[in-house]
């Protein structure tokens, strides 16, 4: 695995200082380039008019201010470092977007937005523009701010959503290839789907079995193709509540999951993958 490159846009808050420290592990870890961007956001100081609402002078003033706090942010923990940091102006999803794929990134880093009892359930739109429209993987999470800012970050467990597309696929190369990179151990998790037979006929009791054995041939045609020889769980129900529920019992330090080549509709990350991201328990790589 080569990240080459890892992108990671920073605000100055708290979850910013929490995902720089994802950041800087997985930097040492593969000898990575930091970009370290911030975007200085002109529509924040424009009126409905279309014209500024502050003088020019106290436009520059902010626009200085926010290039010094760039260049301290982190500045002893990412000492001795490749760093790069980039000053830029426009809307924030867009141009990390541009910059990404201008920038031939490996991988994004950005905490997402949520608060308080809510956490689970909210999905900043910066970040949710992010995961649609970014070529690249990236490592997002409600939890990245809750890692100890001084204490070191592992990745011994490592759970992988699969669903039986080109995403779970590339999502098992994706997570295999890092798990490789660590020594962690690494687990596929698959939702079936909930099937309630009620008063069903003796024939339908077998189908909950039926879905199960499938699911079980399908992943191990997927290792085959991957190499790999991970542990399988197979769980009925909802998608996020499985991946949650299998994070949490394994205690999984990251979750990788797949996003749709093709962004139609819905963009590139589908329903369930936003839910996962919303609710999973740790950080998640969205390939």
């Amino acid at each position: 695995m080569r990240l080459s490159k890892i992108l990671l846009p920073v605000d100055f808050s708290a979850r910013s200082i929490a995902a720089a420290h994802h950041a800087k592990t997985l930097a040492c870890r593969f000898h990575s380039e930091l970009i370290l961007a911030h975007i200085f956001e002109f529509q924040d100081l424009v009126t409905s008019g279309g014209e500024t609402g502050v003088p020019p002078q106290l436009f520059e003033e902010r626009r200085i201010a926010s290039r010094g706090m760039l260049k301290e942010f982190c500045a002893d923990e990412f000492r001795n470092m490749p760093v790069r940091r980039m000053l830029l102006e426009g809307d924030v999803a867009r141009s990390i977007v541009d910059l990404a794929h201008a920038e031939h990134m490996d991988l994004i880093v950005i905490p997402t937005h949520g608060y308080g009892r809510f956490r689970r359930f909210i999905l900043g739109s910066v970040t949710a523009k992010i995961l649609h429209d970014a070529d690249c993987p990236v490592l997002t999470g409600v939890h990245l701010e809750e890692a100890p800012p001084l204490d070191p970050i592992f990745f011994r467990k490592i759970v992988c959503a699969i669903d039986f597309d080109s995403a779970g696929e590339k999502a098992l190369r994706w997570a295999a290839e890092f798990a490789a990179e660590f020594n962690a151990h690494l687990i596929l998790v698959h939702a079936l789907p909930s099937v309630d037979v009620g008063q069903a006929h003796y024939f339908d009791q077998a189908l909950p079995m039926m879905l199960r054995q499938v699911a079980y041939e399908r992943l191990d045609e997927f290792q085959r193709r991957a190499g790999t020889a991970a542990e399988v769980v197979l769980e009925p129900g909802p998608v996020a509540e499985v991946v949650r529920q299998a994070s949490l019992y394994q205690n999984a330090d990251l979750v990788v999951i797949g996003r749709h080549e093709s962004p139609g509709l819905l963009g590139r990350l589908r329903s369930n993958a936003y839910a996962v991201v919303r609710e999973s328990p740790c950080p998640v790589v969205s390939v």
